[in-house]
């Protein structure tokens, strides 16, 4: 029972966590700040002080840095303000951050396609090749990018949505490629249909969509934030050493039926 403890431990590692302030990743903040794990959240959200705050009641500090991730200008200062917060040591990055927008194709706005390309895909990224270089430098990291579902099939509605997601899967293969021959795993999760505030709002607003989804998941519920927690925690471990470049669905077997 000892080595398995000690293979999930993240006692000692150093953490930054995009969009953190709440919701699914601040779900999966606190999940690797439970396992042990020093966390930076950022977000450019003001309340993302107040969820450092809150996380840092009980065991090992955590921190917050507010930054606009769509801003490339500021990035390479957002990485450092992340990296003096852990005195320089990175050894998990969560890429989480994420917007979304529906739109029929044909009439998507162009701002809203590049807003979400950015922040989604090139800031993940950008996130990754910063935090890429320290990690080689150590000889050993973990990255963990958020995909998702959409990634592995066509949607409607969500162009640029189901674009940057099937990018950041893409990137994550191409990084294990380069990197994980030098101690660093890259992986991704891909979740599926997640019970959160806007998934909600499609519950009251249109729930025969909401039901039809429901009725097409074989464990036949959405999400929940504490269903990403323990493969959160996993790949970030020592118990993932021999993974790298999987995108792995958690999805209550929706892309298996």
């Amino acid at each position: 029972m000892d080595i398995i403890n000690e293979r999930f431990s993240l006692e000692g590692r150093k953490a930054i966590v995009t969009g953190g302030a709440k919701g699914l990743c601040n779900k999966m903040a606190q999940a690797l700040h439970d396992a042990g794990a020093e966390v930076v959240l950022l977000d450019i959200l003001d309340s993302v002080f107040e969820s450092a705050d809150i996380m840092a009641a009980s065991g090992t500090p955590v921190h917050a840095v507010k930054g606009d991730l769509s801003d490339f200008s500021t990035l390479n200062n957002i990485y450092s303000a992340c990296l003096d917060k852990l005195n320089g040591r990175v050894d998990i990055l969560l890429n989480g951050a994420g917007i979304q927008y529906r739109c029929p194709a044909a009439d998507f706005p162009q701002d809203r396609w590049q807003k979400i390309l950015d922040i989604n895909l090139s800031a993940v990224f950008y996130m990754c090749q910063m935090a890429g270089r320290t990690m080689l430098s150590q000889h050993y990291g973990k990255i963990i990018n958020i995909s998702s579902m959409t990634s592995f099939f066509g949607s409607v509605l969500i162009p640029a949505y189901s674009a940057s997601k099937a990018g950041v899967s893409q990137i994550t293969k191409a990084l294990s490629n380069e990197w994980a021959s030098q101690g660093i795993n890259v992986n991704a999760i891909a979740p599926g249909y997640m019970a959160t505030e806007l998934t909600q709002n499609m519950k009251e607003v249109n729930p025969a969509q909401y039901n039809e989804i429901t009725s097409r998941i074989p464990m036949g519920r959405w999400g929940k934030p504490e269903d990403l927690s323990g493969l959160v925690v996993f790949l970030a471990s020592d118990a993932s050493a021999y993974i790298s470049g999987a995108v792995i669905p958690v999805d209550g077997g929706f892309l298996g039926k």
